[in-house]
């Protein structure tokens, strides 16, 4: 649900970006305030960035409509981390995908974090799987949580890409038709990123329930708990992800490109001048990899969507867990 500049005026794009920066520090404000977050989420912050953006590569299939879609990843992250780490790290995920491999332009970055991390992270989780969970954790309570707060999360974000483009004026996309494409094949996307949401966290809630509990804020993850397995299990996973399960993504266009196709006629909407070229300019040098594509000569389609995946990964890794490191840094000064 990757929004391009194209979709949205100088004057949307701007605000949004304006908005999202304030949510932005409150999130930082929030983090560095919260008793729950030590220096065992510091790595974690690190580690889960890298598997969502190993993940966003892995596109599935959604049936019998020739559309596909992806996990957002802000569900499992609030249900990991809590929902202000979680916001801070899908924010890094975004802005790499954007600024290296153009995925999401610069002018939309602001949407996007609000479309796919405000909307997952603080009303998905907060109101909706904090909710379930806080009544007690079970597999099957897990479950319900991580699907209804997924579709709920999803189909809020669906709905601000559709209010975007309306308040930016995008003729080729008239807001009853559009909202009638983009809302049902999101929530069939938003039913599937809750099962792998639902079926990741089970699985660390066998190995280390504690991880959950902090996120929900029942306990700080306390010198005693080791999570080294944990995040070994993580980075496995992610290195996996991103240079195999990748391979096999769908072709097919995700939910918004299928959307917009099927009510514009087409999926590519272009704007030109002004903001606009100087924003793609801007891109063109910064994104080494774009369409994940590792620029190596020699390689094989394979190996070049491996590597890309490995690589951005690794930096989202050091752009996610970094932040962490300095926030945890903060914290300490501040309590000394």
């Amino acid at each position: 649900m990757h929004m391009a500049d194209a979709l949205l005026s100088p004057s949307v794009g701007l605000t949004m970006s304006a908005v999202t920066a304030f949510t932005l520090a409150y999130a930082v404000k929030k983090t560095a305030a919260d008793s729950t977050f030590n220096d065992k989420k510091i790595p974690m912050m690190g580690i889960m960035g890298a598997f969502i953006f190993a993940a966003q590569m892995v596109n599935f299939t959604i049936p019998g409509t020739g559309s596909s879609g992806h996990i957002g990843g802000g569900i499992l992250l609030a249900a990991v981390l809590g929902p202000w780490p979680a916001l801070l790290t899908i924010t890094a995920v975004l802005a790499i995908q954007a600024l290296f491999f153009a995925d999401g332009g610069l002018l939309a970055l602001g949407c996007n974090i609000f479309n796919m991390g405000v909307c997952a992270c603080l009303l998905g989780y907060i109101g909706v799987f904090r909710t379930i969970a806080s009544r007690g954790l079970s597999a099957k309570r897990i479950t319900a949580a991580s699907v209804i707060a997924a579709v709920i999360g999803l189909q809020a974000g669906a709905f601000a890409v559709v209010l975007e483009t309306l308040a930016s004026g995008v003729t080729a996309l008239p807001f009853t038709a559009f909202l009638l494409m983009m809302q049902p094949i999101h929530l069939a996307i938003g039913l599937t990123e809750g099962l792998i949401t639902a079926a990741v966290l089970c699985c660390i809630y066998n190995a280390r329930p504690e991880i959950i509990e902090s996120a929900l804020g029942k306990n700080s993850l306390s010198g005693t708990v080791s999570l080294k397995g944990t995040l070994a299990s993580l980075a496995l996973l992610t290195a996996v992800t991103a240079s195999l399960f990748s391979l096999f993504a769908s072709a097919s266009p995700d939910g918004l490109e299928w959307a917009i196709e099927r009510t514009a006629g087409t999926s590519e909407l272009i704007r030109q001048g002004g903001i606009y070229d100087t924003l793609s300019t801007f891109v063109d040098k910064t994104a080494f990899m774009p369409d994940y594509s590792f620029p190596v000569p020699g390689t094989t389609p394979f190996s070049s969507t491996s590597a890309a995946g490995l690589a951005g990964s690794l930096m989202t890794l050091a752009f996610a867990g970094g932040a962490a490191a300095l926030i945890g840094l903060f914290k300490r000064k501040k309590s000394m």
